[in-house]
């Protein structure tokens, strides 16, 4: 009896030391992407950058005028409610904020596991949201938490493939009560904002050559939905995105060290080709499929032992995508 005792509460002060690390590293990360994110939007004079059009809608809700009123005001009008607690503060202290935030709680959730996905962080795409305030991140994050479901509403094309393979009954709750509000306080705009839709240039991954490929990840959902991150890809390949950020949300896919290094390492030669030269919508596509959803394929399938079992390299070091993945440390 002693002994149970014992073990019992040497396993609980273990998770309260686990969730004591995880809060710290999160912190740690969240503050210095905001401070960075700062740093960037400060030279650059861009005020919150993209996050300024939630902030906008946020003051429009609170002095009564209409939002619509240009067409780079695309965002749904769920999002003021996110905009709200940022309308007092300088964009780029709130721009900040909202990105260091968005990444401290992408840590928190990736650290469910240990410290390995934390790696996922060094993608080009994660830096290519931070030079804009991009929501990526949050998206991300959204993924291991229920609460932060409706993000759907806000930023709806990136978060709906995230949603949809994570989904479950508190998350369809959160997105119901918060689509009730924003209903109650900008009811109208529901109306005016599906015309703003023609003002987004877009690119679909799955329409540009050759994303077809990506359709080989049905093969992982034969038997069926289960395959969160085979749905994932295949969802995310069929909504709208504008650029390299929006495929940040990818990477809840890779889980071990070798999966996310070798797609962070596949990321790299795409900021190389922008760093160059200035691409249209379908180069931003088409070197998001190469660099991004393709090494993303090449990940789920490799998982399959009767797939690797094809390869001609196959043997004892065939199994290349894979490497032990910790077991859970903590509940969040």
């Amino acid at each position: 009896m002693v002994q149970l005792i014992v073990v019992k509460r040497s396993a609980k002060e273990n998770i309260i030391r686990t969730m004591k690390h995880r809060l710290a590293t999160s912190i740690a990360i969240g503050a210095l992407s905001a401070l960075w994110c700062w740093a960037i939007l400060s030279r650059n004079h861009q005020g919150a950058a993209d996050f300024q059009w939630a902030i906008r809608l946020a003051q429009h809700l609170l002095t009564g005028q209409a939002p619509y009123d240009t067409p780079l005001e695309q965002y749904p009008p769920a999002a003021a409610l996110l905009g709200l607690p940022f309308v007092t503060l300088p964009g780029e202290i709130a721009g900040a904020l909202f990105f260091g935030i968005s990444s401290g709680l992408l840590a928190f959730g990736l650290t469910r596991t240990g410290y390995t996905r934390l790696l996922i962080f060094f993608a080009y795409p994660y830096w290519a949201a931070m030079i804009t305030v991009q929501w990526s991140p949050l998206v991300a994050a959204s993924a291991f938490f229920w609460w932060l479901a409706p993000v759907a509403l806000m930023k709806p094309n990136i978060s709906l493939p995230v949603l949809l393979s994570n989904l479950s009954r508190r998350a369809v709750m959160a997105c119901g009560i918060v689509l009730a509000l924003s209903l109650a306080l900008t009811l109208r705009w529901y109306e005016e904002w599906p015309r703003q839709l023609g003002n987004y240039d877009h690119f679909f991954p799955l329409a540009v050559f050759p994303g077809i490929l990506i359709l080989l990840a049905l093969f992982k959902l034969r038997d069926g939905l289960h395959n969160k991150d085979a749905l994932l890809l295949i969802l995310a390949s069929l909504v709208p995105q504008r650029w390299f950020y929006d495929a940040f949300i990818l990477w809840l896919i890779p889980k071990s060290r070798r999966e996310i290094i070798f797609t962070v390492a596949a990321s790299w030669p795409v900021a190389l080709l922008r760093w160059y030269g200035a691409p249209n919508m379908t180069q931003v596509g088409r070197w998001s499929v190469f660099g991004f959803y393709l090494p993303m394929l090449a990940v789920i399938l490799l998982r399959d032992e009767a797939i690797r079992a094809r390869l001609p390299w196959r043997g004892k070091n065939s199994n290349l995508m894979q490497d032990a993945v910790p077991p859970a440390l903590s509940i969040s």
